[in-house]
């Protein structure tokens, strides 16, 4: 493990923003073309199921988030479903899912601001949504994309973060930092943005895995500083 880290160090050490860039390129474009339909797993009809079904992603599968959601937004549609739920009940609807009680008081506090600020619509700006309950910047880049098709940033979860760390494209932990990194580094592919999230997303899913990471058979083994792994 020692060695393999001082190569990749040294691959990036020797790399310059130009190289580094081209090669992000190569990136997009070999997952694109390997998935060029990648989009969000989560399943919603309404702007307000997709920013609680994104909520309720955090720290859980989304997998299990559209099991939940299946029964779940057969009930509640609008901000002013949400919003009108009993905390009790709605915590005990969503209860399969990780820090479930906290994601209920988020869920419907949002949706009560979203009826008392925004006039029952969800906002079109990361400012604006990342004042509601809940709401990071991630979590508002894929509702700003989803629900508007407004592009406001890359949104960073743990696959984005490991495959950009492992691929060379950051040095950061702290998804902020990663974000910048990427939103420089494709700054000129800005209307990409949002497959940037839900291609890494895909590739960390099925080839860039935590623990077992398959390099072997990684279309992008040629050109990851981690494929020695």
């Amino acid at each position: 493990m020692g060695q393999y880290n001082e190569y990749r160090k040294n691959w990036i050490k020797k790399e310059s923003p130009a190289e580094k860039k081209k090669r992000a390129a190569k990136i997009l474009a070999g997952l694109d073309k390997l998935n060029p339909e990648s989009k969000t797993a989560l399943l919603y009809k309404t702007p307000m199921q997709m920013l609680a079904a994104v909520i309720l992603s955090a720290q859980a599968t989304d997998k299990m988030v559209n099991i939940v959601t299946a029964e779940l937004f057969k009930k509640y549609k609008t901000p002013k479903d949400f919003a009108n739920a009993n905390p009790k009940i709605f915590s005990k609807e969503i209860s399969r899912i990780g820090l479930y009680q906290t994601k209920a008081k988020a869920i419907i506090a949002t949706a009560k601001l979203i009826e008392k600020n925004f006039g029952g619509k969800i906002p079109k700006t990361i400012e604006d949504l990342i004042t509601l309950r809940g709401v990071g910047r991630k979590t508002a880049s894929i509702v700003l994309w989803n629900v508007h098709e407004l592009i406001g940033g890359i949104a960073v979860d743990t696959h984005v973060r490991r495959v950009s760390q492992r691929l060379g494209l950051t040095k950061h932990d702290d998804p902020n930092k990663i974000e910048k990194d990427l939103m420089e580094i494709y700054k000129d592919k800005k209307e990409m943005w949002p497959k940037v999230n839900t291609l890494f997303i895909d590739h960390g899913r099925a080839v860039c895995q935590a623990r077992s990471p398959k390099c072997v058979i990684c279309p992008l083994n040629k050109i990851c500083p981690s494929a020695k792994t």
